[in-house]
C-alpha cells in the first residue's frame, strides 16, 4: 500500500530545472519546432517563468532573444505552453473511473474547498486513499488528470483546488498563478490537511492515505507540519 506521507516530487536547486516543464507530447509541434532546435537557457526560462521567478513580462521580452530565423516567438509559445487538451491520459469521461467534485470544510483554512474525487469504477472494496496537491495555479487539467490516474491504479484519490475561495483555477495557468499568489500560504497548507480529514471518513477509503505534489505541491507534502501531521494520524 501506499505509504502515510506518501511520494514527494519536488523542485529543489538539487534536481534538473527542466522535471518540473510541461511540454508537448509531440517531439515536433504544429509549428515544425523540435526539441533539439531549443536552447537549454530557453527551458530555463520557462521555468523561472512558471515557478514566479519572474514575471511575463520580463518572460516575453527574455524569450524574444531566441526568436531567431525560422524559430518566432509564437512558434517558440506554442511548444513551450501545456498542451493540455492533447496530453490528458485519462480524460474525464473515461467510463474506467469515477469522477465527481465535492466541497470539504477547511475551518483553518479557505473555509470550505472545491475538490476532484475519484474512485476506481469497478472498485469492489475499500481503497488506499491519495491527496493530490497541484502546482502554484490551481487544480488545471493536468492534476485533474493526473488524480484520475491515481484512481486508475486503484486508490480513491482527491485533488483539492486551493484557488477555491478566490473563485477557482482561472482556466488558464498564467491567471491561476496570479490567483495563487494573492492567497495567504499557511491558509493553503491547512486546506490540504484538511483534505484528509474529508478522505479520512469517506466510506470508499479504507483510512491508509498519502499525499502527492508537484513543485509547490511537493513543498506542501514535505513540508514538516504536513509530515507531523501524517505522524500524528499513524498513533
Amino acid at each position: 500500500m501506499l505509504s502515510t506521507i506518501g511520494l514527494l516530487f519536488q523542485q529543489s536547486s538539487r534536481t534538473p530545472r527542466r522535471k518540473c516543464l510541461y511540454l508537448n507530447n509531440n517531439n515536433i509541434t504544429m509549428s515544425g519546432i523540435k526539441k533539439e532546435d531549443i536552447q537549454q537557457e530557453v527551458f530555463d526560462l520557462y521555468d523561472d517563468y512558471a515557478h514566479n521567478r519572474i514575471d511575463r513580462k520580463s518572460f516575453m521580452q527574455k524569450l524574444g532573444i531566441y526568436a531567431v530565423g525560422a524559430i518566432t516567438l509564437p512558434s517558440l509559445l506554442s511548444f513551450l505552453m501545456p498542451d493540455y487538451k492533447n496530453a490528458i491520459q485519462v480524460t474525464a469521461d473515461d467510463p474506467r473511473v469515477k469522477s465527481i467534485y465535492i466541497n470539504y470544510a477547511s475551518p483553518k483554512g479557505g473555509g470550505t474547498i472545491k475538490a476532484l474525487l475519484s474512485i476506481p469504477a469497478d472498485a469492489k472494496t475499500t481503497l488506499g486513499g491519495i491527496i493530490v496537491v497541484h502546482e502554484n495555479r490551481g487544480l488545471n487539467p493536468h492534476i485533474e488528470d493526473v488524480a484520475r490516474r491515481a484512481a486508475l491504479a486503484g486508490f480513491i484519490s482527491l485533488a483539492p483546488d486551493a484557488l477555491t475561495p478566490l473563485g477557482g483555477y482561472p482556466g488558464n495557468d498564467d491567471a491561476g498563478r496570479e490567483l495563487q499568489s494573492k492567497r495567504d500560504k499557511k491558509e493553503m497548507q491547512e486546506d490540504f490537511l484538511a483534505a484528509y480529514d474529508y478522505l479520512k471518513t469517506n466510506k470508499d477509503c479504507n483510512g491508509k492515505i498519502g499525499v502527492v505534489g508537484f513543485c509547490f505541491g511537493g513543498g506542501i507534502a514535505k513540508w514538516k507540519r504536513t509530515i507531523d501531521f501524517f505522524k500524528e494520524k499513524l498513533k
